[in-house]
């Protein structure tokens, strides 16, 4: 009675814990991992001595091994290959490339700077911090909602490189404990990358075939069975080959994630709340096997390790794997900031210092040290700082949702995803999300009109609604919705009307409002007195219309004849304080105007560039 009294205890203390992690993250904005691994270790032994995990490392590590195999898996749910076309190769160069620089990197910095540790603790500590990890990355992005190439990127490469971090630690481990050849290096690393890629694919493809080809599915069973393929494929790799099971949850959840299924949503859901216990749990166990005499120990060298590390060899490995990525310098100084550590190694390193104890080799307890250091460190930083350093580098876009993915939303919402800015279409029709989904657009399925789609869809961040479908009532309910019970102004919402005659109820409204008919006219009529200015902007041609902020201190208090803009590119009108002026030679740009810019080609962009930086 007294075990399940114990029991009933840890279970309600976790779940509490959680809601309150849950409560102060939303409350102070701060990811609620950092309050996890704090709460963790306030309970620990090293504090109040509530919990001691180190009693039960032979029940818990496997536990961890598992939840840690579910929240890849989960990653690999929300990461769609077709909609990461663009940033697919550098996510392998960072899995791989920057996997290795990074490993080599670290491995000398620890072992010329940390005083007594071996090549082969610095070379196990090198493997094991190569992972950044979806149980950290997710919350924090996810929390900061920067553009959708950077969270398909962060969020791939850390299911991708855990996977990596994995396999390499462990064949660092076996060098250590069986001093391995060249020849069974290779083949150690080769049989991991095959049972993980083999397996994992199986799992997703056969699952795939149940959805696609099998009778109307219960959720309840589509979830149980999902789950269950899920703990048979990564218990097959784990017997096939130790620590290939992470890669092959990884594989089999991106499989899933790429998919078309009507269950997909249904999936995302079910894992999404077993991974807010899941990460609990780990967080707070790992908490409290944390040893504070381990890091004495080490001291401030290891401190020293743990920043260059973060500051120095994570920008290196990031900025030479990504060289040829389509991502700008911005984006790429914001992956090289967010790298932190967290479940895997912990774990991993936990487990591999008890083996070494057992085997008699030193070094088990200065690789806990190092690592907790590591995790405890760079959580800190990436959870505290990285919204600012987003902001400072400008990496977080608008959000827009458009409701209708017809022709006028696809285009729209190509437009605005090559501007950089974070899309969602929403649509009855699964044609429309099919298209928009090949264009690599964000979009699901459901009705408009519905709150809790719109809800879904991330109204609540939505800097600007638009109502593009092809009803006119349909297009103005939204409308409404939009200002009434969400709050947006008359300024965030465009509405597409498909009568002209409906203009008036939408002006009536306060909603900015157009006609295609009238639209059309307008435009063909000032295209007959005015054709150069028109034909930058036409349909086709690849023209855009901007609104720029001047931020750029070379460009401030200088008249716009007196520099020089990209040709094919025109300033038309500047907004200061709430005063409208149209744009000519001897205007004076002043920090703060809102510029109106037109630009055939990316000379828009070059434009806005030049003023905003």
């Amino acid at each position: 009675m007294s075990s399940l009294v114990t029991i009933s205890g840890v279970l309600f203390a976790l779940l509490f814990i959680t809601v309150v992690s849950q409560i102060l993250s939303n409350k102070l904005q701060i990811p609620s991992i950092i309050f996890l691994l704090i709460l963790g270790i306030v309970i620990g032994p090293e504090v109040l001595k509530i919990t001691n995990p180190t009693e039960h490392v032979s029940i818990i590590s496997p536990v961890i091994s598992i939840l840690v195999a579910i929240v890849v898996f989960e990653g690999g749910l929300n990461v769609n290959i077709k909609q990461m076309r663009t940033v697919y190769e550098s996510v392998i160069s960072l899995a791989s490339v920057g996997v290795v620089i990074g490993f080599i990197g670290i491995t000398l910095v620890t072992k010329f700077l940390v005083p007594g540790i071996s090549w082969e603790i610095a070379a196990l500590f090198g493997a094991l911090m190569t992972a950044t990890g979806p149980t950290v990355v997710g919350p924090i992005i996810r929390n900061i909602r920067v553009s959708r190439k950077l969270t398909g990127t962060l969020e791939l490469e850390g299911i991708l490189n855990d996977a990596a971090s994995v396999i390499l630690a462990a064949l660092v481990f076996e060098w250590i404990i069986a001093e391995m050849t060249g020849a069974s290096v290779f083949s150690f690393v080769l049989q991991r990358l095959l049972i993980g890629i083999i397996i994992g694919s199986l799992a997703g493809l056969f699952l795939k075939k149940i959805f696609t080809n099998g009778k109307s599915l219960k959720e309840r069973n589509v979830k149980f069975l999902t789950l269950g393929i899920l703990f048979a494929s990564y218990g097959l790799s784990e017997y096939l080959g130790n620590e290939s099971g992470i890669l092959t949850a990884a594989i089999f959840g991106i499989i899933l994630g790429s998919t078309d299924s009507p269950y997909k949503e249904t999936i995302k859901e079910f894992f999404g709340d077993i991974i807010t216990v899941a990460i609990s749990f780990i967080f707070l166990a790992l908490a409290g096997m944390l040893k504070f005499e381990y890091m004495l120990k080490i001291g401030l060298a290891g401190v020293i390790v743990v920043l260059i590390m973060a500051l120095v060899i994570r920008p290196i490995a990031v900025f030479v794997s990504m060289s040829r990525s389509t991502l700008n310098t911005r984006e790429k100084a914001f992956i090289s900031f967010l790298g932190p550590k967290g479940v895997v190694p912990t774990s991993v390193a936990t487990y591999f210092a008890f083996r070494l104890n057992e085997t008699g080799i030193e070094g088990g307890q200065m690789l806990m040290g190092l690592v907790f250091m590591a995790v405890i460190i760079t959580v800190i930083i990436n959870g505290a700082f990285a919204k600012k350093v987003a902001k400072l580098l400008k990496v977080i876009p608008m959000e827009i949702l458009i409701v209708g993915g017809g022709k006028v939303g696809q285009i729209l919402a190509k437009r605005f995803d090559e501007r950089g800015e974070n899309v969602m279409v929403v649509d009855l029709d699964s044609e429309n999300v099919t298209s928009c989904t090949k264009l690599g657009v964000q979009a699901i399925q459901g009705n408009g009109e519905d709150i809790n789609v719109l809800r879904k869809a991330g109204i609540e961040n939505a800097k600007y609604l638009i109502a593009v479908t092809n009803k006119d009532n349909t297009n103005l309910l939204l409308c409404q919705i939009a200002k009434t019970t969400f709050g947006l102004d008359s300024k965030q919402i465009i509405a597409k009307v498909n009568d002209m005659e409906n203009l008036q109820a939408f002006w009536d409204l306060g909603v900015r409002a157009m006609s295609s008919e009238m639209t059309t006219a307008v435009v063909i009529d000032d295209m007959v007195g005015t054709p150069h200015l028109f034909a930058m902007t036409e349909v086709g041609s690849g023209g855009t219309v901007s609104e720029v902020k001047v931020t750029n201190p070379k460009v401030i208090g200088k008249a716009v004849k007196d520099i020089k803009f990209p040709e094919n590119s025109l300033l038309v009108m500047i907004n200061r304080d709430e005063e409208s002026i149209i744009a000519h030679g001897n205007l004076v740009l002043q920090e703060g105007d809102i510029v109106t810019v037109i630009g055939e080609g990316d000379a828009g962009k070059k434009t806005a560039a030049i003023l905003n930086r």
